[in-house]
């Protein structure tokens, strides 16, 4: 079955998102506007993944050039940009992209808003372009890891085109692999609270026409234990100077069980993903989004009332843990010694 194409993050007099809460059970696009409603959107989930939400908060940026032009009252329209830099605090490509956009903006001689716009869909096209490079590039350092295929790849969280604009980043490989006949079967986790894995990675690989099973996301490490899959990979919201990887919770639980099991762990993110700023896992601030994610599930209450949560929504891998590295320009080989901060980006077109 050929893939089922979709949109996750357009423009189209505002910004048009796949509201991903809805999912699997609905398809609905939203067009949102202003600034308020993007924001809301972005920590509602609606939009989410580190790539998307750059995406999203590039646009966003457009917004309140259209919603607070800058030649008029500059004031509200850097409070604004700034509310959507902060709408998610982990992954690095949100502020990252707003900046950029901004500084375009800034640069710009045009209007604010169609300088901002040009800049945001400049943004949505390398995103685009990033997601078949990693998927490349994955492609072959899945192999090369695992003496050949075909593979059983274990993944957490939702790394598709939902979390991005199209293929995505860890799941971008898993559709490269089952695409060239190298996927023996995805193991997706189901990645509580919110159910990434169980709600959006299922369909996507479904629409992807990939074999894949679920399972509960504490069976994983066991089941790595037990050599039911042959490589790990994950995508991530933040990766530090020194390698360390922030991604979903449950990603650390994953990587210490593959490093007991001796199967590779593979961290797939876009260069906008590596912020050489942050020098390691420490110093990434960790979202927690509330008690009531935990306690109830699609608004049914599962824990008794006044039950207090603690619901941190990404945890960090240590350098050490993670084999390969994969963004779009390059593959860094951590097992082998190599460091993120060292290991040259090469040109996107230089594709292994």
């Amino acid at each position: 079955m050929p893939p089922q194409p979709f949109t996750t993050i357009a423009w189209d007099d505002g910004v048009v998102l796949l509201d991903q809460t809805k999912l699997p059970d609905e398809e609905v696009y939203l067009r949102v506007t202003t600034v308020e409603d993007l924001v809301a959107a972005i920590q509602r989930l609606s939009i989410r993944g580190a790539p998307a939400i750059g995406v999203a908060g590039g646009y966003g940026v457009a917004l309140a050039a259209r919603q607070f032009p800058p030649d008029r009252d500059r004031t509200a329209f850097l409070a604004a940009v700034a509310t959507i830099r902060a709408a998610r605090p982990t992954a690095v490509n949100l502020a990252l992209r707003v900046d950029e956009v901004l500084s375009d903006v800034e640069a710009g001689s045009g209007p604010a808003a169609e300088e901002a716009l040009k800049a945001a869909n400049d943004i949505r096209a390398a995103e685009l372009a990033s997601s078949v490079g990693m998927g490349e590039r994955g492609y072959y350092a899945v192999l090369d890891l695992c003496d050949g295929g075909p593979v059983t790849a274990m993944t957490i969280c939702n790394t598709g085109g939902l979390a991005s604009v199209e293929r995505g980043t860890a799941l971008a490989v898993i559709q490269t692999l089952h695409e060239r006949g190298q996927l023996a079967e995805a193991l997706a986790l189901e990645t509580r609270p919110l159910l990434q894995g169980a709600r959006l990675t299922a369909w996507e690989l479904q629409r992807m026409g990939a074999p894949f099973r679920l399972l509960v996301d504490s069976a994983g490490p066991f089941l790595l234990h037990q050599q039911m899959a042959d490589v790990v990979l994950i995508g991530a919201d933040r990766i530090a100077a020194n390698g360390d990887t922030a991604n979903k919770i449950g990603s650390f639980a994953l990587a210490l069980g593959a490093r007991a099991a001796g199967i590779p762990f593979i961290v797939v993110a876009p260069e906008s993903t590596v912020d050489l700023d942050t020098a390691s896992g420490p110093e990434i601030e960790i979202e927690d989004r509330g008690v009531g994610e935990v306690v109830s599930v699609h608004g049914m209450r599962i824990a008794p009332d006044d039950a207090g949560a603690v619901n941190p929504a990404f945890d960090v891998t240590p350098a050490e843990l993670i084999s390969v590295i994969v963004t779009d320009r390059r593959v860094v080989h951590v097992h082998r010694g190599e460091a993120i901060d060292r290991v040259s980006a090469l040109d996107p077109a230089d594709i292994e």
